[in-house]
């Protein structure tokens, strides 16, 4: 049982990363528009994810210190300050586009807008943050995250055409009605959702969290071999219903409601309900992951003690980050926005701030000083390059396609 729940950790990651509000509808809307075309950007996504979560998880298990702090350290305040910006930018955004998330999926239970749920959740947040262990939050959220499977058992249930959905994955491209231009915007958004630069802080702070050693390497590769593939394949899931209900009738996917609809199809109201709690616990664990990433990342560059392993008045400077991003993120939501659209803006900042992520953590995790013999081999260098030539690419992409397609309207 013990071995079961050391996957947790990755599990939480994995799903916050994967299927939040933003990748819950942009996969669906993705397997609308394109069916499954975008399916090798899932896989490049789970890929590339793994290689520098394996690295970071490596780095802190062996050093002992979360990576952001030895990125401060080995290339100095400078360059760790163009990286804490960044990520804490998208970081906070994110968590107010989570925020509403967790509402809309309230309010396909209950009715009631999603606005009026918005302080609620916000409070609920902070107060779980606050009080509750580690590992209960890891434990909870992210196996209950697991409810979303539901999509993988609809897919069998909807009688898709295998041959057409092959089709559609081997080659790649953009059907009748849609463009080039849209095709790729969509691909940089998917593969920055796999990627986004909280996931490698969060799943490094929580390692410390866990007091992981170099015994625990092991244990580190298994909640990135487990964990961040299944995320990938949840994703994929929903890409999978969404391209077999929707795409046959040239249909659109823009609300969470219709997300749903496939598993309500399939499976009834039981499908329904797996649905929507699949929901809620995927983006109230999302929430959490960049509520307690954004005061990882500021508390660890400035030096302050942090952490939910130290009691709060132990660690005051870091829960107030915290407070503070919460209260930002419902701040930025009550304006109205729209939270799914807030992601997608997002996913694709998120873009162009992932070399200022991915750049410094490859290089510590070739440093002898910290790593000793443990230090990046020739593969893990390899796969290491080719993901930061890719990443650069698509942050170089991601802001003239937002412009030119108009956030993928076309």
């Amino acid at each position: 049982m013990k071995r079961i729940f050391s996957v947790a950790l990755g599990i939480l990651t994995a799903i916050g990363g994967f299927v939040d509000i933003g990748d819950i509808v942009a996969n669906a809307e993705a397997g609308a528009r394109f069916g499954i075309a975008h399916a090798w950007v899932l896989l490049v996504g789970v890929v590339g994810i793994c290689v520098y979560a394996e690295m970071s998880g490596r780095v802190t298990a062996v050093s002992g210190r979360p990576v952001f702090d030895l990125v401060r350290e080995r290339l100095g305040p400078r360059v760790a300050l163009a990286n804490l910006t960044g990520s804490f930018l998208v970081t906070v955004l994110t968590l107010g586009a989570e925020l509403g998330g967790v509402g809309l999926a309230v309010q396909l239970a209950t009715s009631v807008d999603y606005l009026l749920w918005v302080p609620v959740v916000a409070v609920v947040l902070w107060v779980a943050l606050w009080r509750a262990k580690f590992s209960v939050l890891e434990n909870v959220f992210g196996l209950t995250g697991l409810t979303l499977i539901v999509f993988v058992v609809a897919f069998f249930h909807l009688g898709a055409d295998p041959g057409q959905l092959w089709q559609q994955a081997a080659h790649p491209g953009p059907p009748q009605g849609e463009d080039w231009g849209t095709y790729w915007f969509f691909a940089i958004a998917l593969f920055a959702s796999a990627l986004t630069p909280y996931e490698v802080f969060f799943f490094s702070s929580g390692a410390v969290e866990e007091r992981w050693t170099a015994r625990d390497l092991a244990t580190s590769r298994v909640n990135v071999f487990v964990g961040f593939p299944l995320g990938g394949l949840l994703a994929f899931a929903l890409m999978l219903t969404s391209a077999t209900v929707f795409h046959p009738l040239s249909m659109s996917v823009d609300s969470l409601s219709q997300v749903a609809m496939p598993a309500a199809l399939a499976l009834g109201k039981l499908g329904l309900a797996a649905a929507l709690l699949g929901f809620f616990a995927a983006t109230f664990g999302a929430a959490m992951e960049t509520g307690l990433s954004a005061g990882y990342t500021v508390a660890q560059y400035f030096g302050w003690s942090w952490g939910k392993l130290r009691r709060p008045r132990e660690a005051a400077r870091f829960h107030t980050v915290v407070l503070v991003s919460i209260v930002v993120g419902a701040a930025i939501l009550l304006t109205t926005i729209d939270p799914i659209q807030l992601t997608e803006y997002t996913l694709i900042f998120s873009a162009v701030a992932l070399p200022l992520t991915y750049l410094p953590i490859l290089v510590v995790a070739n440093d002898r000083g910290y790593l000793g013999n443990r230090v990046n081999g020739r593969t893990a260098n390899a796969l290491g390059v080719a993901y930061l030539i890719v990443i650069l690419v698509a942050a170089v992409a991601a802001m003239p396609l937002m412009m030119t397609t108009r956030m993928g309207a076309g």
